[in-house]
């Protein structure tokens, strides 16, 4: 409860800090809870606060001291917050056609959605409406005054307004004198404790609790769905990585055969060619004792001697062409008949040339 000190019999200038928080500088502070005609446009959005959401209510508060009218206050709670979030308030004529200018401009830029555009705690007190009645005095006492048709902030309206804004039903917009706004909350508060207050404030409360638990319950819902379908993304790469590994091993056990194939095709190549070179060796040596076995063939059938000092070259050529030939015959089936892979006959067209 705030109160005036400066006064011997102070009076009431705020009360109902029940849900106040300290806000620490650095420190993000969020809540969802108050009493919702009061509460800033952060508060239902759930955004960090500060000193803002203060300044609001006193936007609020004072439209209500003017008027006797809340400005935002809808039938049901769902209703007043979406007239919060919508800016959904005006100055009815009906309640401030006796209002001024300045009055109203220090409400306006109190109930300012964006906050950086919203009048700090200093830009109101230097507000003209704040200066020019800083210093005014009351000419009379409170119980002294003139109550005429213009004053709008009477007892029975405060009554019929709070009672009906606690028991839920539809309010008529209006607010009492405030001089008498503490002794009325007292009569309010004891008639609400003998008829059950705080099942009220349970009621209230499991409404608020309820409200989070959709709210919590939303963001978890779409955090699963977010999550299952991470979830899906995840596997499909996980099968892809799998088949890419399969891939990979499929391609290393290729490679490791391919490359086991061309050694041993590299090892039969040099054991090929190193039989080549020893056949060719061999072969050559064949064909060069079969030349020598042929030079000397034809050596001596050019120098036949006939005992007599001469050389026959007619004689006995037939005879000695002959044992020639058959010689060179065996010697070409001896060659051709060893171990190496080679099978050729002499045919007798061929021992006949």
């Amino acid at each position: 409860m705030l109160l005036d000190k400066n006064l011997p019999l102070p009076r009431i200038k705020l009360i109902d800090f029940g849900l106040a928080h300290r806000i620490q500088e650095g420190t993000e502070f969020k809540n969802i809870f108050g009493t919702p005609e009061f509460v800033a446009p952060e508060i239902v959005n759930y955004e960090p606060l500060g000193l803002e959401a203060d300044m609001w209510s006193i936007g609020v508060i004072t439209y209500i001291l003017l008027s006797g009218a809340s400005p935002f206050l809808g039938d049901t709670k769902q209703e007043t917050l979406a007239n919060i979030s919508a800016m959904n308030y005006e100055f009815d004529e009906e309640f401030f056609s006796h209002t001024s200018e300045l009055a109203k401009s220090f409400i306006r830029q109190l109930l300012e959605k964006d906050t950086r555009k919203r009048m700090t705690i200093q830009d109101a007190l230097n507000h003209p409406w704040i200066k020019c009645n800083e210093h005014r005095e009351d000419p009379k006492p409170p119980e002294h005054r003139k109550r005429g048709d213009r004053q709008q902030l009477r007892t029975k309206r405060l009554k019929e307004y709070t009672i009906k804004s606690h028991s839920s039903m539809p309010p008529n917009h209006t607010y009492a004198d405030f001089e008498r706004f503490a002794r009325v909350v007292e009569d309010i508060a004891l008639v609400e404790v003998g008829l059950g207050g705080v099942a009220e404030a349970r009621g209230t409360l499991q409404d608020d609790m309820e409200a989070l638990a959709s709210i919590y319950s939303e963001k978890a819902s779409w955090y699963r769905e977010e999550s299952e379908s991470a979830r899906q993304e995840l596997s499909k790469l996980r099968y892809e990585l799998r088949k890419v590994e399969a891939s990979r091993r499929q391609l290393r056990e290729d490679l490791a055969a391919t490359e086991a194939s061309l050694a041993g095709v590299g090892s039969r190549f040099l054991e090929r060619t190193s039989r080549l070179d020893a056949l060719r060796c061999e072969i050559s040596a064949e064909l060069q004792w079969v030349q020598d076995i042929v030079g000397s063939l034809r050596l001596g059938d050019g120098c036949h001697d006939n005992g007599d000092g001469t050389g026959d070259s007619n004689g006995d050529l037939s005879s000695s062409s002959s044992v020639t030939k058959d010689d060179v015959n065996k010697a070409m089936k001896e060659l051709l008949g060893r171990p190496h892979g080679i099978a050729l006959e002499i045919t007798e067209a061929s021992q006949q040339r």
